[in-house]
């Protein structure tokens, strides 16, 4: 199977990504899944502008800006649901969870689930190909709130990217970004991979550039949440909070709570 994967994007709400994952099938060339629609009319658009082939939905969480459209697709194309067995999603048909592998042969395309809660009690990731379709859990320079899990979940989940390809491309569902690397450089003021990252980032906006899908690399070099290991953000985080912060895991919640205190 290919490892170069084709993605496309639609645009929904005011700063959602919906992707789509194209065929590497060349006799079926036009198929594509679906990845969290939250909203079914941009989908519908592209699928017939483009005359794509709708073969199955990734749904990565439960929230409506990932799932409100999935019905109305599932009505119109009669294509299967991929979604996280631990969350109730009435629209899921095929109940996913760790490890497991899913097998699209139509598309040529298998992606390894990967079990990442923290924004959501039974959040998961889908992960082929090069690529990571990972939904609110990790963000371009940022990570998402804890709406339903730990920090000690979350950073649970974000430690299991450590050990992936540095050269993985992650599709994370937002536009988030500045937003993001604001606050990662009150963390690490003096780290010049994230400067230059500020800056390379507000050239793409000015330009109304889309800033994902981002390099994991650069979320190792830039990302507070994915550098709790790090000195850095170890004091930054003890300076903030007043306290030790003995473990990784208290590094990392102790850093989103001070994100969450300034938004």
């Amino acid at each position: 199977m290919s490892q170069t994967l084709e993605v496309s994007c639609v645009d929904a709400f005011e700063d959602n990504y919906i992707w789509l994952i194209h065929s590497q099938n060349h006799d079926n060339k036009d198929a594509i899944v679906i990845v969290d629609p939250g909203e079914p009319n941009p989908v519908i658009k592209a699928i017939e502008t483009h005359q794509y082939k709708p073969a199955a939905i990734f749904i990565t969480h439960h929230h409506g800006d990932h799932t409100g459209g999935v019905r109305t697709l599932v009505e119109q194309y009669q294509i299967p649901v991929y979604g996280p067995k631990n969350e109730n999603i009435p629209v899921v048909t095929i109940p996913c969870d760790s490890e497991q592998i899913v097998t699209l042969p139509e598309l040529a395309l298998e992606f390894q689930v990967l079990d990442v809660p923290g924004h959501t009690r039974g959040h998961i990731a889908y992960l082929g190909h090069s690529a990571l379709f990972i939904g609110d859990t990790l963000f371009a320079g940022g990570c998402g709130r804890l709406f339903e899990g730990t920090g000690k979940q979350m950073h649970q989940s974000l430690s299991q990217l450590l050990t992936l390809d540095p050269n993985t491309l992650v599709y994370c569902a937002h536009e988030y970004t500045i937003d993001n690397l604001n606050f990662a450089i009150q963390v690490e003021p003096d780290n010049q991979t994230l400067i230059k990252r500020i800056e390379d980032t507000k050239e793409l906006r000015n330009n109304n550039q889309r800033t994902v899908p981002s390099l994991l690399s650069l979320e190792l070099t830039t990302n507070p949440f994915l550098r709790f290991d790090q000195n850095t953000v170890k004091y930054a985080a003890r300076e903030y909070t007043g306290q030790a912060l003995l473990t990784p895991d208290a590094v990392f919640t102790a850093t989103r709570n001070w994100k969450d205190d300034v938004d």
